[in-house]
């Protein structure tokens, strides 16, 4: 059987061929499937009933299985979802005035081993297909209806540039089939300096995040050690040269720890390493977990390394974190749960 998901484009177009049907059946096929959302090919009542009965038997619409649902008091809501071969991956919504804004997984697990963070702890699986990433929007939008998803982050599980062809196909079917602008579409990386200067090339121009959160290489690497390889002045070297359209900006991500990277020596330095690059910060005060030593520093050391980055002419924003109630906020995702619920298709 045939994941028509799993098809690109050309690929369901040569499929259809095969039956001896028009190129406009893939059009109504793919408007069906991405924007009418779609969960079985006896729904896309455009098509002939016996039209139907005859793709059924050779095809299908892959769905990811709704294994868990959680909502935070602050209205953030994560989501366990199954994947055909028993794996599993969360994806959480963020709620924020008119924005609503959904964080993808890219990879089951994570190969980055970050120390601050409790994905690249489960070890890494596989990566995603470019239509189990894709599939999370469409699960969600099924599931928050009436409401709308207006923005696409890749912060969830795994590392994007590690995934790149994925996460290129993606962003193309984001972008041209479920109808999201790039401008609402972000993707964040460790660091990974090749994928940076392969996205460019290769996909929409969507915005960037780079995850930084040290001033000096000694620290990051041991905080990420994809800074061994890709140390910083490398890593800004790439940002520096990445393509950015009229007024766009890289994001850089910074995680605050109590007594590591949060003091004024640490505010200088980053403004300095970020000059001359269209950027905002991003401060990120740490989401304490209990396998995980480091510190969240007090919100006044919080707001002063702010306010030194803003007298420096860096703009910064201290990000606050939702759904940590619920083990949704930055760092927090495992991807699964000792004990699952009965599953349903979404």
């Amino acid at each position: 059987m045939v994941n028509l998901k799993a098809l690109s484009e050309d690929e369901l177009n040569a499929f259809l061929l095969s039956f001896g049907l028009p190129p406009f059946r893939t059009k109504q096929l793919l408007h069906w499937i991405y924007e009418k959302r779609a969960i079985r090919i006896h729904d896309i009542t455009v098509l002939s009933k016996p039209l139907r009965e005859m793709l059924s038997k050779t095809a299908y619409i892959g769905n990811l299985k709704l294994l868990d649902r959680s909502i935070s008091v602050d209205g953030t809501e994560k989501y366990l979802f199954g994947l055909d071969d028993g794996e599993t991956i969360e994806t959480v919504l963020i709620p924020d005035g008119g924005r609503t804004t959904i964080c993808v997984s890219s990879q089951v697990g994570c190969t980055m081993s970050c120390r601050f963070c409790l994905t690249g702890r489960t070890g890494f699986v596989r990566d995603l297909s470019a239509y189990e990433i894709v599939d999370q929007v469409i699960a969600v939008q099924r599931l928050i209806e009436p409401r709308v998803v207006t923005n696409v982050v890749f912060m969830g599980m795994g590392e994007p540039l590690n995934n790149l062809d994925s996460v290129t196909e993606a962003l193309r079917r984001m972008n041209s089939l479920l109808k999201i602008s790039k401008r609402r579409i972000t993707v964040s990386t460790s660091g990974v300096v090749p994928g940076i200067e392969r996205l460019s090339a290769s996909s929409p121009a969507v915005n960037l995040a780079v995850s930084l959160n040290a001033t000096t290489d000694d620290l990051r690497t041991s905080l990420m050690p994809v800074n061994r390889r890709y140390p910083i002045g490398r890593l800004l070297d790439a940002c520096r040269r990445y393509p950015l359209e009229p007024r766009r900006r890289i994001t850089f991500e910074y995680v605050l720890f109590d007594g590591l990277n949060d003091s004024a020596d640490d505010a200088d330095r980053l403004a300095g390493l970020l000059r001359g690059i269209p950027s905002k910060v991003n401060l990120i005060p740490f989401n304490p977990i209990k396998e995980i030593e480091l510190g969240r520093p007090p919100e006044r050391v919080v707001a002063a390394f702010r306010d030194l980055l803003q007298a420096r002419g860096i703009t910064a924003v201290v990000r606050k974190s939702k759904g940590r109630d619920i083990l949704a906020a930055c760092g927090q995702l495992r991807g699964r749960y000792a004990d699952t619920v009965e599953t349903t298709a979404c």
